[in-house]
């Protein structure tokens, strides 16, 4: 690890707040990757005349564990749970609920918090913690691949325009500021109904449209950086524009691009809620916060809902910004020497990793 990586550890590390939300993040993503094994309408896995069973990764029919029907286990249907403990016995998860799971012994909908339901239950009767778990999953997940995605590509864009400049750069920039003017809605509200919409649609419409937050920061690095003494060596050496785009001049936009990285993922969930909440986003059936959302405000009455969903977003998206706040000052050049730092020692080290 070079010194300059360590003082910027130091500094991420310095901000506390950003540190904490780190890791509450990390926690909190984490058990939403094993929601299956939090919130679930399967047992975890049962024991069957001497076997193990783990409905949580396959599926099992009625008839493989004694009963009538080829259709697969409903594990929550009295029949099927006598099936099993008769001969073994079962270790379900602490919510017996999925994000789909419905409760077909409330009577009165949207139902308030009580013991088999923390949370609630929202009109469909289904768990509304089981909603927000595998919802934190959905809207990460998805932020996560879009960030990637975008980035890739405003990356790409950025680069090509900074490196080469001149009539690239002038017909680029152009470009970009029409397709930055396109009205994103109604595009989507125009393929929604011609498409059905799933998640790898609405991911590939929305990369074409989230990828301009990175590309005047990536094309003003390379502007600069094309001039350095290092890289016009390069080129008298006969290096090809790709590897000294990729080796010599990409590491230095590679920093000021990270310190954007978190704040667009937050903006890519807060996207995918929109979209959901106004019905144009993903699946009915998907576990969103949008679609919580959109319950809560058909359902004003029951107020657990509205107030589940907002704190539960709010949580994400405020432990989102933190951390971006945490990266952008650890990767701040004028702060790179960390608070109170002996300004002439820490120089001497950096030429020394160097």
């Amino acid at each position: 690890m070079t010194p300059l990586t360590r003082r910027r550890l130091q500094n991420f590390r310095a901000n506390r707040r950003g540190y904490v939300s780190l890791w509450l993040f990390c926690v909190l993503f984490l058990a939403s990757l094993f929601a299956e094994f939090i919130a679930n309408d399967r047992p975890i896995v049962f024991s069957l005349g001497g076997e193990l069973h783990f409905p949580v990764w396959f599926t099992y029919s009625e008839a493989e564990l004694g009963g009538e029907l080829l259709t697969e286990a409903f594990y929550r249907d009295p029949y099927v749970m006598d099936l099993i403990e008769a001969d073994g016995w079962a270790l379900w998860p602490p919510v017996r609920f999925s994000h789909n799971t419905i409760d077909w012994g409330i009577a009165d909908l949207p139902s308030p918090p009580d013991a088999d339901h923390i949370l609630g239950t929202d009109g469909g009767a289904t768990d509304v913690f089981a909603k927000v778990l595998y919802g934190f999953r959905l809207s990460v997940l998805f932020g996560l691949s879009l960030t990637v995605a975008s980035s890739a590509i405003g990356v790409l864009v950025g680069a090509l325009q900074g490196y080469f400049g001149g009539l690239t750069d002038l017909l680029g920039q152009r470009l970009v500021e029409i397709w930055e003017g396109l009205p994103i809605l109604f595009v989507l509200i125009i393929l929604a109904s011609v498409v059905e919409p799933n998640v790898f649609w609405l991911l590939a419409i929305l990369s074409l449209f989230s990828w301009m937050a990175l590309v005047g920061v990536v094309r003003a690095e390379f502007l600069r950086a094309r001039n350095f003494e290092f890289v016009r060596a390069a080129r008298a050496l006969g290096v090809s524009n790709l590897v000294i785009m990729r080796k010599h001049v990409l590491p230095n936009a590679t920093v000021a691009a990270l310190t954007y990285l978190p704040f667009i993922l937050t903006g890519a969930i807060t996207i995918l809620t929109f979209l959901d909440f106004l019905g144009f986003g993903l699946p009915y059936d998907s576990p969103s916060f949008g679609r919580l959302l959109s319950a809560a405000k058909a359902n004003l009455q029951a107020p657990w809902l509205g107030i589940t969903v907002f704190i539960a977003l709010a949580v994400l998206l405020t432990l989102l910004i933190f951390i971006g706040e945490a990266v952008r000052d650890a990767l701040d050049p004028r702060r790179a020497i960390g608070p109170g730092a002996d300004v002439a020692g820490t120089q001497v080290q950096l030429q020394a990793g160097q």
